[in-house]
């Protein structure tokens, strides 16, 4: 009797790197898997070069049978997995599995805890397979998708942390000019202490003309602390200004001598408000144990940043903590950086405490500076 035919097993697939000559194969087998929201040539093309992403793919009998792109994202310690894609003759054999797990690996090797997703809410296999490998669903998003689906945003540690990060339920807003992050930061942090949480172009506006510094390093002026906490009194929050300097601040930013005196005229008038409103200006060094104490007794902070470990500028930046852990502090950033960064991935935006701290340094004189608000006791509130 001959013994019975078996069926060789099959090897597993190779996964690498992508490269330039696999650009043509990625297109195609985008065609093949999504009907809606796939990648261009174009854009294949611009991943497979880019240096913030990882960009894997599984090969089989010298077929691409599968892939999963990765952003990285500059200044955070957040990774975001855009998209994975397998062909249909090679799915429920652990490709996709096996793609992530090798993704969540070079996230890690990145120096990035968390890896983050966004998926169908009607797409159950996907679903399944996240739920499987540890992703817990953090968020919701309606009529995210071309085709009007909404989506549920996943979050995975890839690295140890805290399993208790504190985070406050805090609205995002897109500030709508280059000019006004301290406004569209103070509204989510009074957003988030009012039970009448609503956000609005001409409130950001009306803020920043009250609170503007007139000139900065180039173009419109930003905003002041003191006229920021001005900004939330004048809308019924108790505000605290902390600073680590008494000097004029951003007067070293412009190089004109009119326009320095202009900014020191602005600067003597906010402290003359802010006397005469009763609004504390602390002169002081904040820790990062401040914020945290100031977060769990809920209190909203709005601190100051240079941008120039996320985008190379060095720009003075206003941003809402949002929360934190033993190892980041989260933020809400006001402005996403066009082209590189989904707006859902500014929220909750994990920086790690060493980065935080050099981050929230700004200039040459050091600058750090936050705004506390805070509910005083039998007021109603108003953003407008």
């Amino acid at each position: 009797m001959h013994p019975a035919h078996t069926e060789a097993p099959q090897p597993h697939p190779v996964i690498r790197e992508a490269q330039k000559q696999d650009a043509e194969s990625l297109w195609m087998l985008e065609q093949s898997v999504f009907e809606i929201d796939r990648l261009s040539k174009r854009r294949i093309k611009f991943w497979i070069e880019a240096s913030h992403r990882i960009f894997l793919v599984a090969e089989q009998h010298q077929q691409i049978c599968g892939y999963v792109l990765v952003l990285l994202h500059r200044g955070t310690r957040l990774a975001r997995l855009y998209s994975v894609a397998v062909i249909p003759e090679y799915r429920n054999k652990g490709i996709a599995k096996a793609l992530l797990n090798q993704a969540e690996h070079k996230v890690a090797e990145r120096n990035r805890f968390f890896m983050r997703l966004e998926v169908a809410r009607n797409n159950h296999p996907a679903l399944s397979l996240y739920q499987q490998i540890g992703y817990k669903v953090f968020g919701e998003l309606e009529d995210y998708y071309e085709d009007h689906q909404d989506a549920l945003r996943m979050q995975k540690k890839v690295r140890t942390l805290s399993e208790s990060p504190l985070h406050r339920a805090i609205p995002w807003y897109q500030q709508t000019t280059d000019f006004t992050c301290g406004p569209a930061s103070l509204m989510m942090a009074m957003a988030s202490l009012s039970s009448q949480p609503t956000m609005s172009q001409a409130t950001e506006l009306a803020i920043w003309r009250e609170a503007t510094t007139i000139f900065m390093t180039s173009g419109h002026g930003g905003c002041h602390p003191i006229g920021l906490a001005l900004a939330a009194h004048h809308r019924d929050f108790k505000a605290d200004v902390y600073l680590n300097i008494k000097d004029t601040l951003f007067v070293n930013g412009v190089r004109d001598p009119a326009k320095k005196e202009i900014i020191r005229s602005v600067d003597q008038q906010f402290h003359l408000d802010a006397a005469e409103t009763g609004v504390a200006i602390h002169y002081q060094d904040v820790t990062q144990n401040d914020i945290a104490n100031w977060l769990e007794n809920d209190c909203a902070v709005i601190i100051l940043i240079s941008t120039y470990r996320m985008d190379g500028r060095k720009a003075p930046h206003w941003v809402t903590v949002s929360g934190f852990d033993e190892s980041c502090l989260y933020v809400h950033d006001p402005d996403p950086e066009e082209g590189k960064q989904d707006a859902v991935d500014c929220q909750y935006m994990p920086i790690a405490r060493e980065d935080f701290a050099r981050m929230s340094s700004f200039g040459a004189e050091k600058l750090r500076t936050c705004v506390v608000i805070s509910k005083p006791k039998n007021k109603t509130h108003s953003l407008n």
